[in-house]
């Protein structure tokens, strides 16, 4: 190297490319249309399904009725909730994942779970229930987008007091 050009330009090699296909952009849109396909043939069973989760969520309301809530009914009632708010948006009622969001923060903690109260548990339900019912996808409905907001704004209001 001359004096008048000290600096040496090394490529970096991009390995990243390779571990994720080597395809520039690093998605095969092939198989993402594969993907998607697939998702909108099964898109037929999503209503039964929804329902199916439904049930298990009531299940587990009804558990906490029969032999109160404790620790593991509450726990039960937390992982219907949870299931519900990862499966809403793709079983194409996003409002039921935001509900179901809503109640995942009000049973989140362990140590707090106990003190939530059951009608604030059961408004929650009954609004996903309801917005399954009457088919109530999303929150662009005003009905759906007040029952989240209120909702939400419960349980905002009772963490801040609590």
């Amino acid at each position: 190297m001359s004096e008048t050009n000290s600096s040496q330009v090394i490529p970096a090699s991009n390995t990243l490319r390779l571990k994720v296909g080597g395809r520039l952009g690093g998605i095969d849109a092939a198989a993402v249309a594969k993907a998607e396909a697939a998702l909108k043939s099964l898109a037929g069973n999503f209503a039964q399904w929804l329902q199916d989760e439904v049930t298990k969520l009531e299940a587990a309301r009804n558990r906490i009725k029969t032999d109160g809530l404790t620790p593991e009914t509450a726990e039960n009632l937390y992982f219907r909730a949870h299931d519900l708010k990862g499966l809403g948006a793709t079983y194409e009622y996003p409002l039921v994942t935001r509900i179901a969001g809503s109640l995942c923060k009000l049973i989140d903690d362990p140590k707090t779970r106990m003190d939530a109260p059951m009608f604030l548990i059961d408004a929650h339900i009954d609004g996903i229930k309801a917005a399954v019912r009457n088919q109530i996808q999303t929150d662009t409905n005003p009905v759906g987008k007040a029952l989240a907001e209120e909702l939400e704004g419960q349980v905002r209001a009772m963490q801040a007091a609590g």
